[in-house]
């Protein structure tokens, strides 16, 4: 494990390397915000964002998992985990936002859902205002604080995307799931045309069918929105993932060798070895977040 995390720092130094030789080194940052996402349900989002995190936590970063799907909250079902509190008591008042994060499996920090939650655009004003001024005690917390969002576009996902430093928008190769990736993004755009998105594309039975269908995509959002996006990576269809869900354990850790993890483990040295956008962070996160939810009531 020692040696497969030293490789890992290599890879991430090596794509840092690359991209600082081009353009100044910016100041650092306590945590990089970022929104796990999808255009529809059923392409793996939340298990891309369980696994990623194991992987940066083996790259030395400290993660925490909010999740941010209100209404299917199951990050802590991936798990195998049964927290005592969650996002729903902390909505309520009942619990201090840092008393409801868990510590699960090989110490990822998590902050659970809690499913029939609701959507934060129901709170009232001063609840959500409350809400989220708790949420600002996260930010030197971890170097990234994951929001797992749900699919689609309702009205709560689209606030934490809007709000979030970067956007990882996870898809497969099926034809629905890249249109439906393409409309969350269109939306994006139009909303935010700096966004700084980042494409999976999940499932792939081969490699030229996942670079295909990122061309596709990636074709799509320069002809008809003039934006760019970058794909972050490709992850294969893997027998171990499913395994794994069923057993309620990230494939990070109960299959290390397997063709998907070292696919998360690639996409994970990518993001470490970018310093990222050096406009964003944490604080500046949660003004955001505070902006779009009122100016969306």
């Amino acid at each position: 494990m020692r040696d497969q995390a030293e490789r890992l720092r290599q890879i991430a130094e090596s794509y840092k390397a690359e991209i600082l030789g081009s353009r100044p080194a910016s100041a650092s940052r306590r945590a990089h915000v970022m929104a796990v996402t999808s255009g529809k349900g059923g392409v793996g989002k939340t298990n891309v964002a369980v696994n990623l995190s194991y992987a940066l936590l083996a790259l030395g970063r400290e993660v925490l998992v909010v999740d941010a799907d209100l209404g299917l909250a199951n990050v802590d079902v991936l798990l195998g985990t049964v927290p005592k509190l969650h996002m729903g008591h902390a909505l309520a008042g009942e619990a201090d936002i840092l008393d409801v994060i868990y510590t699960g499996p090989k110490g990822l920090k998590l902050i659970a859902g809690g499913s029939g939650v609701g959507e934060l655009v129901d709170l009232p004003e001063y609840d959500l205002q409350r809400f989220i001024h708790s949420l600002r005690k996260l930010e030197d917390q971890a170097d990234f604080l994951l929001f797992d969002t749900g699919a689609g576009l309702g009205r709560s996902v689209r606030n934490f995307v809007l709000a979030a430093d970067t956007v990882l928008v996870v898809t497969t190769p099926e034809p629905t799931a890249i249109t439906d990736a393409y409309a969350l993004i269109k939306t994006l755009v139009r909303k935010n045309p700096a966004a700084d998105i980042k494409v999976v594309i999940n499932e792939v039975e081969n490699p030229s069918e996942g670079e295909d269908a990122a061309s596709r995509l990636s074709m799509a959002v320069l002809k008809f929105l003039g934006a760019s996006i970058e794909i972050l990576g490709t992850i294969p269809f893997d027998k171990d993932v499913p395994r794994s869900v069923r057993n309620q354990q990230p494939f990070l850790l109960s299959a290390p060798e397997s063709p998907a993890t070292r696919a998360v483990q690639e996409i994970a040295a990518r993001l470490v070895g970018d310093p990222g956008n050096p406009r964003a962070g944490a604080r500046m996160f949660f003004d955001r977040l505070t902006r779009v939810f009122s100016r969306r009531r």
